[in-house]
């Protein structure tokens, strides 16, 4: 009798005999991580969870095979949209905390490639440490993803999808999340208060402060959100629509799947020693032994 393990892509709806199963199979787990925040006057504030959660089943579902997801971690670090009433900030260290908690755990029952599929983009820093930390702490391998870049891989998508301007046209509740949650929830967006808003400091031009989602100036200050936006809305929203939101999520499913083909059978790179006497203790975040 096949595993259900083969053909299910949700990691929740397994039983343990069924994960070791997956581990067999070499299943690649994807933990799509986002927050709870504010998203203008018409998204609601799990933007963050229903955008990288419905690109990661999408992409579980097209290929069940090789993929499972883990239930989405809720609560991101957005201590900066505090002033914005919904917003709940988790501390960065009890995110990071949680998010390794997740990996090493995955870890230790044998799963050995793992992605991070972010959803809020205050998220990365601390997604990139957490992966790292993966990396040096446990015998797996984890990547992280923020679902919007997966739309840069193709280098003629955004050109021919793209209407408003960069930077700052698809920034926060903007042309690129609006349309997405109208493609993936469109009955819970409030068409009737969709409005672009701006970035006040991207209008000073200058070459060096200013920020899109896929883009930043080299010296770019990130403060509270409210000292440069009125409404939460950062970038052109009125020119979303629910088709370039369908448009978006083949691309990005597409392009997971892409990755995960090249990721899980890609063999790890193997660690080289170049001191000349071998060290005598441990590095604390170390998990190979010294006498290895």
């Amino acid at each position: 009798m096949t595993s259900r393990a083969a053909t299910e892509h949700r990691y929740e709806k397994l039983t343990w005999p069924e994960i070791n199963d997956a581990v067999d199979l070499q299943k690649v787990c994807i933990i799509p991580c986002g927050a709870v925040e504010q998203h203008g006057p018409h998204l609601p504030l799990d933007v963050d969870l229903v955008c990288p959660g419905g690109i990661a089943h999408g992409a579980g579902r097209a290929l069940a095979s090789k993929i499972l997801v883990l239930p989405t971690l809720q609560y991101g670090y957005t201590g900066h949209v505090m002033d914005f009433p919904g917003t709940i900030n988790t501390h960065y260290e009890t995110f990071i905390r949680q998010v390794i908690d997740v990996t090493q755990s995955l870890a230790y029952h044998g799963f050995k490639k793992i992605i991070l599929l972010n959803g809020h983009g205050s998220n990365m820093p601390n997604l990139d440490l957490a992966a790292r930390r993966t990396n040096l702490e446990t015998d797996a391998e984890c990547t992280v993803i923020a679902w919007w870049n997966l739309l840069t891989v193709d280098k003629t998508f955004l050109p021919s999808w793209r209407e408003s301007k960069f930077p700052g046209g698809c920034s926060h509740a903007c042309e690129l999340e609006t349309s997405l949650y109208l493609y993936l929830d469109e009955d819970n967006v409030r068409k009737d208060l969709i409005k672009a808003g701006t970035i006040s400091f991207n209008n000073e031009d200058s070459a060096y402060n200013w920020v899109d989602l896929f883009g930043a100036g080299p010296a770019t200050v990130i403060s509270w959100t409210s000292s440069y936006s009125d409404s939460g809305v950062l970038g052109d929203a009125a020119k979303a629509t629910k088709e370039k939101g369908e448009r978006a999520y083949i691309e990005a499913v597409k392009q997971l799947c892409g990755y995960v083909n090249y990721f899980q059978p890609r063999p790890k790179d193997v660690r080289k020693s170049f001191q000349r006497h071998a060290p005598s203790f441990r590095i604390p975040w170390d998990q190979r032994s010294i006498d290895e």
